[in-house]
């Protein structure tokens, strides 16, 4: 294996890691409601259809981290996102069967306070 395919496995491996459909579909309900309440999101649950696009928007839709440097200009997390949208939204289609599934026996994802 080459640098840059290597290069490429790590950047996917690390992309998918924060990915909002593993971490809504593949892991506990309580890692999604644990990591929407450090962020201070808004949001009350998350439905299982297409729970990845919806984390996402979730973790965007919170208080601003005081700990963290404010930065005037973020146009270049854009990318980012989109990012992270896109391949929500495609591994969200692919498990759509089993989250409406799920979604019609265990509701949506809670997010305790």
């Amino acid at each position: 294996m080459n640098y840059p395919s290597k290069a490429l496995l790590a950047v996917l491996l690390f992309g998918l890691s924060g990915c909002g459909t593993i971490n809504t579909v593949f892991r506990p309900d309580t890692v999604a409601s644990q990591n929407l309440k450090e962020t201070h999101s808004y949001c009350e649950n998350v439905p299982r259809i297409y729970s990845g696009v919806i984390y996402g928007f979730c973790t965007l839709n919170g208080e601003p981290d005081s700990k963290k440097e404010q930065v005037r200009d973020a146009t270049g997390a854009w990318p980012v996102f989109v990012a992270e949208f896109v391949a929500s939204g495609v591994l969200d289609t692919l498990v759509l069967p089993y989250t409406v599934y799920r979604q019609n026996r265990d509701g949506s994802i809670e997010i305790y306070r």
